[in-house]
């Protein structure tokens, strides 16, 4: 059995930092990428930032220069540094771990419940 559990988000301000943590226990491949995906209210869930077992990351056009993923413990944890967040940034992120590095929603197995994510002012 594979558990997801993200945690970190919250309320910020336009411009403010917040950081996500991801830890995924359980029996998984150590080769697995993790990834975040976020969903706004009415849109479909899109790819954030991945990072593979060899530590290559992957980053959506939207959030390159802001957002920042890492992991360690052979990334049984994950991080997603948001920096200069934005009101469109709004949304449920939610992390996931897949064999493959990749944008798409369904190459990843596994998933956690998502943790909500406010920018407002």
């Amino acid at each position: 059995q594979v558990q997801v559990a993200e945690s970190g988000g919250g309320l910020v301000q336009p411009g403010g930092s917040l950081r996500l943590s991801c830890t995924v226990s359980g029996r998984t491949d150590n080769t697995y990428t993790k990834g975040w995906f976020r969903q706004a209210p009415g849109k479909q869930r899109e790819f954030v930032a991945a990072v593979g077992w060899n530590g290559n990351t992957y980053y959506a056009d939207s959030v390159k220069g802001r957002f920042t993923i890492s992991g360690d413990n052979a990334q049984k944890t994950v991080y997603l540094q948001m920096n200069s967040l934005e009101p469109q940034d709004t949304a449920d992120y939610f992390c996931a771990a897949g064999r493959f590095a990749s944008v798409r929603v369904n190459e990843y197995k596994y998933w956690g419940r998502g943790t909500q994510v406010s920018v407002s002012s």
